[in-house]
């Protein structure tokens, strides 16, 4: 096969490929393995194209052994290393690289080990206190009422912390298992709303805040999931109370159906806004982490798992939907949600 033939052969493939030839040299490479290695590959010493050691060697091993050798690459050319996994394999007395990029199965690695470790650390608290307050009533305070049940209370809101932490987990599961599912039922917003408001109407109380409607006249509908809808909006004025409470008031604005440049179509635009006392710029693009936390003390006590506004994103993404969260310290926070009126197709 002549040279020009087999560079052509080469360059068909979607994949990095680097062929070095019996004099170590690099005899063919495509342009996708380019963008590893960088240009003007053809005659270089296969050491100074690739560089790194491990690969290096799994070659020499490669043409001695003549079985095929898998190693790890690193690329550098951008802000975040990327990951290839090299398989290595001797064709005559050529040697065939190929390069398969592995960033995104590292990173959804990384993102599982991260969440294991999370949900370990969020357990582990309660569990800890739970297990210390049982030693004690088995032992100092077993004959003290007023320890037993003063432990007791403690016990209960641990309890009932982990059980909130159970229930966000598996709803953040169900969500993003549906995510790809576009709902189709037609959503009357205004009385999701009201319901949502009329059911966190003594949550508010106690906190001393007033949660203000304005959608008089907007009857909006949008293809959505009743349910869900209403869990995005709980979740977002339910910590508007929680957070903005020294505000006192939390308002809820539906807007009526236009077009809207995020969306590129038309859509409802509903905002809980409160006038607390904001959120720093830098926290905000981090809001919708999971466990991610602006004061992770303040969020445990009044009872935050650090899931609620996850859920919400994936909830509106089945929606087809944005969130735009805007805030500024001393200022308040005005989240708005946009949900497209036109229907599936």
């Amino acid at each position: 096969m002549t040279e020009k033939r087999i560079v052509s052969v080469i360059d068909a493939f979607p994949m990095p490929v680097l062929l070095i030839g019996r004099d170590e040299r690099v005899r063919a490479a495509n342009s996708a393995v380019s963008l590893i290695l960088g240009p003007e590959l053809i005659g270089k010493h296969y050491i100074t194209a690739l560089r790194q050691p491990a690969v290096i060697a799994a070659i020499a091993e490669a043409r001695q052994s003549q079985k095929r050798q898998v190693v790890r690459y690193t690329g550098r050319s951008g802000p975040k290393d990327t990951i290839f996994r090299v398989s290595i394999a001797a064709a005559d007395d050529d040697i065939v690289l190929t390069f398969e990029d592995q960033t995104a199965a590292e990173d959804a690695g990384q993102m599982r080990r991260d969440f294991v470790a999370n949900v370990s650390h969020e357990l582990r608290t309660p569990l800890t206190a739970l297990l210390g307050f049982i030693e004690t009533l088995n032992g100092a305070a077993k004959d003290d009422p007023a320890a037993r049940d003063r432990f007791l209370g403690i016990m209960a809101n641990e309890a009932n912390r982990m059980t909130r932490l159970v229930d966000d987990l598996m709803s953040l599961s169900r969500v993003e298992e549906d995510e790809r599912m576009r709902p189709r039922e037609q959503v009357e917003l205004g009385p999701v709303l009201s319901s949502v408001i009329k059911g966190l109407e003594p949550q508010a109380a106690a906190a001393g805040v007033v949660v203000t409607m304005d959608f008089s006249g907007v009857d909006e509908k949008v293809p959505g999931d009743a349910g869900q809808l209403a869990q995005v909006f709980t979740n977002l004025v339910e910590n508007a109370i929680k957070y903005g409470a020294s505000g006192g008031e939390v308002s809820v604005h539906l807007m009526p159906r236009r077009h809207h440049q995020r969306l590129r179509t038309e859509a409802v635009q509903i905002t809980v806004t409160d006038n607390g006392e904001g959120i720093a710029e830098h926290h905000i693009a981090r809001l919708t982490e999971r466990f991610y936390r602006v004061d992770s003390h303040r969020s445990r006590e009044v009872g935050g798992t650090g899931l609620g506004l996850a859920i919400v994103k994936h909830i509106i993404n089945r929606h087809r939907g944005r969130l735009l969260i805007e805030s500024d310290v001393g200022q308040g926070t005005k989240v708005s949600v946009f949900l497209p009126t036109d229907p599936v197709s």
